[in-house]
């Protein structure tokens, strides 16, 4: 089974976890994307960037599935593709380095984030923050604060974990809501290739699936970009699949959050959240996101 993934070490890292989890006789294919190669000026952008060249492999039948970050997966794949499986999810919230919670940082600290949605949600809780959009891998990143460049940053709790950095994290911050797919790693496969699909259900955990698929659902109904801060995490229980949502400004100046009620089904549940969120503005924010961006 020969699996693609990008070559950054966080991808290499989370990649091996599901090696392990396919068997011995997985071969890791570590693929340079465009967007490894040109991270553009704010860490922002086309989503395919990250993934088309690793999709291209899986078309050529170079490699047989791809791991992505699932929160990096566009919300429509090119033709012949389909993602196919979802190992159980890591810690989806985002995580404080540097300080033991939000309410500790001084006045005026500087925040290093790549993310629109975390700056946007910083700068909502704390417009006195010096939310800083910084570049570079997670190692990169850390550095920074090291050096004192920074006060604090902001990351996934998931990546600091996969990377066995995880008692660097000061905390996590349950009052951010995380990207749709944060924690998740999405297989990718042909369609009609039955061998890699049986792989790829072996290994699949169906709530985590469940959550990736009302997330990626709202996504979808919003037609949201990278540009736009959006937020999105499912949750299943007893009665049905519940989404906490946010979308905003970059500058914190104008959002939305809400929580929807218990939907039966994932598509359900994405499809609430968008209708909701639609009614009370969602549209306009978007928008604004986007010309912001442009």
């Amino acid at each position: 089974m020969r699996v693609g993934t990008r070559a950054s070490p966080l991808a290499l890292a989370q990649a091996q976890t599901v090696a392990d989890l396919l068997g011995a006789d997985t071969e890791l294919v570590p693929i340079t994307t465009s967007g490894d190669r040109d991270r553009g000026p704010a860490d922002v952008g086309d989503k395919e960037r990250w993934v088309k060249e690793i999709e291209l492999a899986l078309l050529a039948g170079e490699i047989d599935l791809a791991i992505h970050s699932a929160k990096d997966v566009p919300s429509t794949l090119p033709d012949g593709l389909q993602l196919v499986g979802t190992p159980r999810r890591a810690d989806p919230l985002d995580a404080l380095i540097g300080a033991g919670s939000l309410e500790a940082l001084s006045d005026g600290a500087r925040v290093g984030t790549a993310s629109p949605r975390r700056a946007a949600q910083l700068r909502a809780l704390r417009s006195d923050l010096e939310v800083r959009v910084i570049h570079g891998n997670v190692g990169t990143r850390l550095r920074m604060l090291e050096e004192g460049d920074l006060d604090a940053l902001v990351l996934a709790a998931a990546g600091l974990i996969r990377l066995g950095r995880a008692a660097e994290i000061g905390c996590v911050l349950a009052e951010l809501v995380p990207a749709a797919g944060q924690g998740t790693l999405a297989l990718e496969g042909r369609a009609g290739d039955d061998g890699a699909l049986a792989a790829a259900r072996a290994i699949t955990d169906a709530d985590t699936w469940d959550m990736l698929s009302a997330e990626r659902a709202l996504v979808a109904s919003l037609d949201a970009s990278c540009n736009t801060p959006l937020g999105a995490h499912a949750v299943i229980g007893g009665n049905g699949v519940v989404l906490r949502t946010f979308v905003g400004l970059p500058d914190g100046s104008r959002w939305l959050r809400d929580e929807t009620p218990p939907a039966p089904t994932p598509l359900e549940a994405g499809e609430l959240a968008a209708s909701r969120l639609l009614a009370c503005g969602a549209a306009e924010l978007l928008r604004l996101a986007e010309e912001a961006a442009a």
